[in-house]
C-alpha cells in the first residue's frame, strides 16, 4: 500500500522574515540601512539614557540596555512589514484589481470594503471600488482619472441619492502624476474626518451593498416576467 505523501511542512517563523527581507530587498535598495538604523537608535538611546540616569545603578543599566534591544527589535519588525507591504504592492502597481487586492488586505478593521469593484468599464478594465468607515464613504476609481471621473461621479450621486446625509470622497488610483499610489490607499482613508460611528459604519456599508445586490443588471435575453419557479420534485 503506497503511503499517503505528508503535507510540505511550512517555514519556520525566522525564516518566513529571511523570505520577506529578501523579497523586500529586491524591490527597496534602501531596506538594509533603514533596519541597520532602526536596530541601532533604540539601543543607543537605551546606553545614553543608562549612563545619564543610572550610571551607579547596575541593574538600571541592565534595564536600560535591554528595554533598548527589545525597542530596537521591534522597530525593525514593523519598518520590515512596512517596507515589504510597499514592495509587495509596487509589483501590482498598475494592474486590474490592485486596489481590491489593497481593500482586502491591508484595511483597518474600522473600514469595511470588498476586493470586488462596484464599476466596472468592459472596455477599459477601469473599475471603482468602495470603502465604507470611520470617514464616510470613500469611492475609488482604478484607471486614469480623465475615464473614471465619469464612473466616480454616477457612483457618488448614486449613494447621495440613497443616503444623502453621509460623507463621500473621492479618490484616484492610477498613472496620473496627482493620484494616491496603492501603498498610500490606506494611510489616506485613516487621515479623514471622523463622520460615522462604529454601528453607523455597519449598517451604511450593509445599505449599500443591498440595493447593489438589488440593481445587478438582468441577463441579456431573459424576461423577469416569463421566469417560472423550479417545479418542486
Amino acid at each position: 500500500m503506497a503511503r499517503t505523501p505528508r503535507p510540505a511542512k511550512e517555514p519556520g517563523r525566522l525564516k518566513q522574515m529571511w523570505q520577506v527581507f529578501q523579497m523586500t530587498r529586491r524591490y527597496d535598495g534602501n531596506i538594509v540601512w533603514m533596519l541597520i538604523l532602526a536596530l541601532i537608535a533604540p539601543i543607543g538611546a537605551g546606553i545614553v539614557i543608562s549612563i545619564l540616569f543610572s550610571s551607579d545603578n547596575i541593574i538600571g543599566i541592565i534595564l536600560y540596555n535591554v528595554s533598548g534591544v527589545l525597542a530596537g527589535v521591534l522597530l525593525v519588525l514593523i519598518v520590515l512589514g512596512r517596507r515589504a507591504e510597499r514592495a509587495a504592492f509596487s509589483q501590482i502597481e498598475g494592474q486590474a484589481g490592485a486596489v481590491g487586492a489593497v481593500l482586502k488586505s491591508s484595511l483597518r478593521r474600522s473600514w469595511i470594503g470588498s476586493e470586488m469593484p462596484i464599476n466596472v468599464s468592459p472596455r477599459t478594465q477601469d473599475a471603482v471600488y468602495r470603502a465604507v468607515g470611520k470617514g464616510g464613504v470613500v469611492l475609488i476609481g482604478e484607471g486614469p482619472r480623465s475615464r473614471t471621473q465619469p464612473m466616480l461621479d454616477k457612483e457618488r450621486a448614486n449613494v447621495s441619492r440613497i443616503l444623502p446625509n453621509v460623507t463621500v470622497t473621492l479618490m484616484y488610483v492610477g498613472p496620473d502624476p496627482d493620484s494616491t499610489p496603492l501603498h498610500k490607499i490606506v494611510p489616506t482613508l485613516a487621515r479623514l474626518k471622523k463622520s460615522l460611528r462604529r454601528d453607523e459604519v455597519t449598517a451604511v456599508s450593509n445599505r449599500l451593498t443591498s440595493l447593489s445586490r438589488n440593481m445587478l443588471p438582468i441577463p441579456k435575453g431573459m424576461d423577469p416576467t416569463k421566469v417560472r419557479a423550479p417545479r418542486p420534485r
